[in-house]
């Protein structure tokens, strides 16, 4: 049956609780696990975008928002992993293609985790992955220069770009196989529990039925890129974590910053939400991107007042705060566009 959406958040809290938050510091250095990855596929949250018919939720995307600041809250590597799920199931479910009826159920109920590979769509009119036609599929050809989740994903929706500037989509499967090899782990400095790695691709071809989705590249780009310019929920999550720690840090001057810190960060949270529900996608973009750079801000003040807080003991490696802060330092440039980077960066200069 399909969870409600406060039973939904439930099993967020329950998840984040039980299982993220305690293991963070694990997941930080050694990388999320698969038994992690067994619980949030339990959890139930992975369908919460998903469509009813399908084992979804179908969930607002109030929901959605609440359920991400949860989990990037108690673990961001955990959040970032499963985040690369729900891209893939908005997609196909609005795909006209067989993998709709193969995969979405599975991908909604949890039997399977997605992850993506397509950001690099975004260097367009460079074609880091190529799309060409073969006898009954397509062919990728290039390098895919992040992927997220190897080893923890069962599925992954691949696009590049064909001669003719269609921007394509299909899905593979996330293992090494013929024509697809993964770099070595990527190592970074945040966030490196992802299991990130770059994806070579010499020659894999995926079946006609796996592609979902084809349109002409700047079609995609339109409705692509007014995604950016508004804040990812884990901002908040993070951001709140901070404070949290800072609240229990004890002594009145903490409890005070925690308290002035946390009503700017839930009045941007206000704004930045309701442009995102009351305003159409592509308009006020530059009040998006304002209220944007300055949910970074918060989150910059957050994390640096839980590292202050917490003095020296606050770089050991088993302290959340440093392990926040880093997450923070990810978070300003995740998903980031060559419009996001030059509006943060007048608002840095200003």
């Amino acid at each position: 049956m399909t969870a409600p959406a406060p039973t939904l958040i439930e099993a967020a809290r329950r998840l984040a609780d039980e299982v993220l938050a305690p293991g963070a510091e694990s997941a930080d250095r050694e990388g999320v696990s698969p038994a992690t990855i067994a619980e949030v596929k339990r959890s139930g949250v992975l369908g919460v975008g998903g469509p009813v018919a399908y084992g979804g939720a179908q969930a607002p995307d109030a929901v959605a928002r609440e359920i991400a600041e949860i989990l990037a809250g108690a673990c961001c590597s955990t959040y970032f992993v499963q985040a690369q799920h729900h891209s893939p199931v908005r997609i196909l479910a609005a795909a006209d293609s067989p993998a709709r009826e193969r995969l979405l159920r599975p991908l909604c109920d949890g039997t399977l985790l997605s992850g993506i590979a397509f950001s690099h769509l975004r260097a367009y009119p460079r074609k880091p992955v190529r799309v060409t036609r073969v006898p009954g599929g397509r062919r990728f050809d290039g390098r895919v220069p992040w992927y997220t989740g190897w080893g923890l994903n069962d599925v992954m929706l691949l696009a590049g770009v064909t001669d003719d500037g269609e921007a394509l989509f299909a899905f593979a499967d996330a293992r090494e196989q013929t024509g697809l090899r993964p770099t070595p782990q990527l190592q970074l400095a945040a966030l490196t529990g992802t299991r990130t790695v770059g994806l070579e691709l010499d020659g894999l071809v995926v079946p006609e039925e796996a592609v979902v989705r084809s349109r002409p590249y700047e079609e995609w780009a339109i409705a692509d890129r007014p995604k950016n310019t508004n804040p990812n929920p884990a901002v908040f999550g993070v951001a709140g974590a901070a404070l949290d720690l800072l609240e229990a840090a004890g002594d009145a001057e903490a409890k005070e910053t925690a308290q002035v810190l946390g009503e700017r960060l839930r009045e941007v949270r206000r704004e930045a939400y309701a442009l995102v529900d009351e305003v159409p996608a592509g308009e006020r973009l530059a009040d998006r991107l304002a209220v944007k750079t300055r949910a970074y801000d918060v989150l910059r003040a957050a994390t640096t007042a839980a590292i202050v807080a917490g003095g020296g003991r606050a770089f050991g490696l088993g302290s959340p705060a440093q392990r926040l802060a880093r997450e923070g330092l990810f978070l300003l440039v995740q998903g980031q566009t060559a419009d996001v980077r030059s509006a943060h960066l007048r608002a840095l200069r200003g």
